[in-house]
């Protein structure tokens, strides 16, 4: 016989950053088959998030769609206000977004830094810095990052994005030892190799070196991004509740390597 569809998330609401495609997106439509409220985000591609919105909707859900840059503290700030009064409350926050620039270390100017150490890392505190006074009043939240391998293989030409990786680890942690007692819990997701869709500029010869990879992971596949959404689940779930300040690899035993 069929089961009914968990709905474990019901009355909670999420915000997930860079949710109009590719992992964000798995993830906020994962959440609202379980029942969570969700505010989808981007960048510019207002249809992309709308569709997310819509999808979402159709899970009998309420969704709110949100065009927001993610590095400016008050445009952040806001969407987390519209999500409060628009949604109900903010009890999840996904951070999703990064900025992947390949750049040889000589050549990454001041500029360039602070943009991406803004938008890969500081985008993380920003979300959780406005989200976290709402999980405080409801004595239960969940903050997670969407981190990477990077930050324990860097990677040449990726310098600002590597100490990104390791800053998000760092960040969740502090979040989960000061946070904990108020019923929220701080953690980060590295994903492996995920099937998305790429910018050959900013990944050249991807499909050779992921190729080689996979071939060389224990289960030989390259992974879903519903393999990230629920990884999500997992940690807002019941049985995730005394997971606290941790990086949990899904990447196909290609960290043992």
């Amino acid at each position: 016989m069929p089961t009914q569809e968990n709905k474990d998330l019901a009355g909670r609401t999420a915000i997930v950053t860079g949710s109009g495609q590719n992992i964000g997106r798995a993830i906020a439509l994962a959440f609202a088959r379980r029942g969570a409220n969700v505010t989808i985000n981007g960048l510019h591609n207002r249809d992309a998030v709308e569709s997310v919105a819509a999808e979402a909707r159709r899970l009998g859900v309420e969704a709110l769609p949100v065009l927001a840059d993610v590095g400016d503290p008050k445009a952040v700030e806001e969407m987390v206000r519209m999500t409060a009064d628009k949604l109900g409350s903010v009890d999840i926050i996904v951070s999703n977004v990064s900025l992947r620039h390949h750049q040889p270390f000589l050549d990454i100017s001041v500029e360039d830094w602070n943009h991406i150490i803004n938008n890969n890392l500081s985008s993380a505190f920003y979300l959780a810095k406005y989200a976290l006074p709402h999980m405080v009043s409801r004595g239960w939240g969940r903050v997670i990052h969407i981190s990477g391998r990077d930050g324990f293989f860097p990677k040449t030409n990726r310098a600002h994005n590597v100490t990104c990786k390791a800053g998000t680890f760092a960040l969740a942690k502090a979040i989960a030892v000061e946070f904990g007692p108020q019923g929220i819990t701080a953690n980060a997701i590295a994903p492996g190799i995920i099937e998305t869709t790429r910018d050959p500029i900013h990944y050249p010869n991807f499909e050779k070196e992921y190729e080689a990879r996979r071939n060389a992971m224990p289960v030989r596949r390259l992974g879903r991004t519903e393999d990230i959404a629920e990884s999500c689940l997992y940690l807002c779930s019941e049985a995730g509740g005394f997971v606290t300040g941790q990086i949990l690899h899904v990447n196909g035993g290609e960290f043992m390597f």
